[in-house]
């Protein structure tokens, strides 16, 4: 059993599952019309929404004999909630970095008198 962060991120590791979701981004799809711009087949297609649909980034509704898929984003949000720490972390290094390189450029002004 996996947790459901590496659910998502295994579902979005596949470019044609990305790719299903920036279309159900724009609204609600059948399987045909999600299948449509790709060269797979139609049980293909299906189980990509089915890695999708395991990992909740998918929800199916009934409409009659439709079923169409729509987005869920309450994973995405996860994956951003979990990103965030690493963006603080990145930020603060890159922000020491920059500190440290303006310190190393006004010593080298300091020496020669001249501008870098």
């Amino acid at each position: 059993m996996t947790d459901p962060l590496s659910d998502t991120l295994f579902a979005l590791a596949d470019p044609t599952r990305r790719a299903i979701l920036a279309r159900l981004s724009q609204g609600e799809a059948t399987v045909n019309e999600l299948a449509a711009p790709f060269d797979i087949s139609l049980p293909g297609v299906s189980k990509h929404l089915k890695v999708l649909e395991r990992a909740k980034l998918i929800s199916r509704g009934r409409n009659a004999q439709w079923r169409p898929c729509r987005l869920e984003t309450a994973p995405l949000r996860d994956v951003d909630d979990w990103l965030t720490d690493y963006r603080k972390l990145w930020e603060s290094r890159l922000d020491r970095l920059e500190i440290y390189l303006a310190e190393l450029q006004a010593k080298q002004v300091g020496k020669d008198g001249s501008k870098p």
